[in-house]
Order: structure tokens, then sequence, then C-alpha cells
């Protein structure tokens, strides 16, 4: 079995607080005490030097175990709660890329 890693790209609405995206990577990282196979969250605003952002801003990442625990993160209703709730209301468009590593 491979780690998989969940990248999330984020283009945030204009005026999005600091604050906002502080509570979202807590929020994230609180997903780790009831989804099994979630290892690690980090993330950040993009500060890349290249200009190939095409607009997303902000980006985070989680490692899970092996496919099965991303597999049970998607459709968790604390992760669906969290994706309606602190996500929704603040971006205007989102990338998702998982892969095996």
């Amino acid at each position: 079995m491979s780690m998989i890693e969940h990248i999330v790209l984020l283009k945030l609405k204009d005026g999005v607080s600091e604050d906002k995206m502080k509570a979202l990577l807590a929020g994230i990282n609180d997903l780790k005490k009831v989804i099994p196979g979630m290892l690690e969250v980090s993330g950040g605003y993009n500060n890349s030097i290249e200009g190939k952002a095409g607009g997303f801003n902000y980006g985070f990442i989680v490692k899970f175990k092996d496919s099965a625990s991303r597999d049970g993160y998607v459709p968790h209703p604390e992760h669906i709660k969290l994706a309606q709730t602190l996500v929704g209301p603040i971006v205007d468009d989102v990338i998702v890329v998982d892969f095996e590593c």
C-alpha cells in the first residue's frame, strides 16, 4: 500500500481574512480526530515566484495512510460539513489532485 497525497488548491474570493484561513486549516487538522488514516495536514498561501498559479492563492495537502483512508475521507459527513461551511463560502474555484507516494 502506498500513501496518498491529497492536494487542494483554492482560488480565494476577494477579502478573505487570514483568520478564516487559519480556521480552515485548524478545521482540516481537527478531521484527523474523526477520520481514520489521516496522517498530516499542511497548508498556506501561494508564494511562488513562477507566476503560474492561475489565480489559485492558497493550498493545502492532506497525507493519508493509503487510498482506502482517502476514500473514507471524501464522503465523510465531517469532511462534507467542513467543505460546505469553511470552504464553499470563501472560494471561487478549487482544484484537487491526489497521487500515490
